[in-house]
């Protein structure tokens, strides 16, 4: 096991067996690609061997940090050495770096396949930080290698190789989701697309209730939209999406995700600009919930459901059957808000701006939809947002059998 600094060199030997035994060096200038030349070697006398586990292969031969690493833009790691210890099979690596840089990641155990391993890692890079937060599902040794770039770098160089022991692995359901980016969290891609002031830097939220809010402050003429995915979803009724509400108001964007069952979800935020007809991937962040969450959804929303449009009443999607509901919306380009379910309810502006109403929900099994006038002139009508009406369950009205 070979540790390199600028000026000195650490190796470590583990004889496999009891027995002599030659060992080699080499050596070559660390700029140059000329083979390198044997340098001197040692004999070592083995008594008793070691009956350890043996390391996870290492292609790249040295372990912890790259002796030219400061070149590279890494100033110093939150880990000194080689050998990282993970005893509750989880561990946050950090280096401070001297310049942007982008990161990835690989993990290697005996026992982990290539599909298994990209859920052990959720990356974070920010203006002077890089962070890997790294799940541990067997326990005993892993390799933890670290490729840099610089933001308009071509190719990821290996920058460290870290030994980890993990003692006590985690329950492989509580693995990251698949398909997460180098950039989960607040960072430089958030940054560099004008959204500031994360209410979540970190890129895991756990969450005991099944619910958070994210926000952030945005230029004017940004627009939001999320993806919420799980590996596995069991219970949910409705699909994913209606699980997140996204309010766009004058300065900021409030993302308020809400989980219908527990488990590891992925919430993927994408933004565009005014010039720019496609949306673009921002960043990732990872939700964790264990305490067996059941919210309902939000209602569906409509493409004019834009800027400044805040949902006050009712914030669930599904409604009970013949029931009156309160609704207050905040719509602020309509020039008249409606309800049309069983009947049609206009809604009334108070002096706040918000429109206000009580309505009748009607039978199970049909919908409520809000709508509005964008125009005085224009008759039609803009659906802008939709809610479920859910009949009564048997065992909600204590009936049985």
């Amino acid at each position: 096991m070979m540790t390199m600094s600028e000026n000195n060199v650490t190796i470590k030997v583990t004889p496999p067996t009891k027995g002599l035994f030659d060992l080699m060096i080499f050596a070559r200038h660390a700029d140059s690609q000329a083979p390198y030349n044997w340098v001197c070697s040692y004999q070592i006398q083995c008594l008793e061997p070691h009956n350890g586990e043996k390391l996870p292969e290492n292609p790249f031969h040295f372990w912890g940090l790259h002796q030219k690493v400061k070149d590279l833009g890494i100033k110093e790691s939150s880990h000194k050495g080689e050998l990282l210890v993970a005893p509750q099979g989880t561990l946050l690596l950090t280096l401070q770096t001297s310049r942007p840089l982008l990161a990835t990641y690989e993990l290697v155990n005996k026992d982990l396949d290539a599909a298994l391993s990209k859920k052990c890692l959720a990356a974070q890079a920010e203006e002077e930080r890089l962070s890997c937060h790294v799940l541990c599902p067997f326990q005993g040794y892993y390799r933890l290698s670290v490729f840099v770039k610089d933001l308009g770098g071509i190719t990821f160089r290996n920058a460290a190789n870290f030994l980890l022991r993990c003692l006590r692995p985690i329950n492989q359901n509580q693995l990251f989701p698949s398909g997460l980016s180098v950039h989960c969290g607040s960072g430089l891609s958030s940054s560099s697309h004008g959204l500031s002031n994360p209410s979540h830097s970190a890129p895991v939220i756990t969450t005991k209730l099944g619910k958070c809010n994210i926000t952030f402050h945005t230029p004017d003429d940004m627009e939001v939209t999320t993806s919420l995915s799980k590996d596995k979803v069991i219970n949910a009724k409705y699909p994913l999406e209606r699980y997140v509400l996204v309010t766009h108001l004058r300065t900021k964007v409030s993302i308020c995700v809400v989980l219908p069952e527990s488990g590891v979800y992925k919430l993927g935020i994408f933004g565009r600009s005014k010039d720019h007809e496609d949306f673009v991937h921002i960043c990732d962040y990872v939700i964790r919930c264990f305490s067996n969450p059941s919210w309902p959804p939000f209602p569906r929303v409509y493409s004019l459901w834009g800027r400044g449009c805040v949902l006050l009443e009712p914030r669930m999607g599904t409604l009970q059957e013949q029931s009156w509901v309160r609704f207050r919306v905040k719509v602020p380009k309509a020039h008249q808000a409606l309800v049309l379910g069983q009947e049609k309810t206009v809604l009334q502006q108070t002096p706040n701006k918000v429109w206000e109403g009580d309505v009748f929900t009607g039978a199970g099994g049909t919908q409520v939809k809000v709508a509005a006038k964008f125009s005085q002139h224009c008759s039609s009508l803009e659906v802008i947002l939709a809610f479920e009406v859910e009949g009564a369950s048997p065992a909600s009205l204590g009936w049985s059998g």
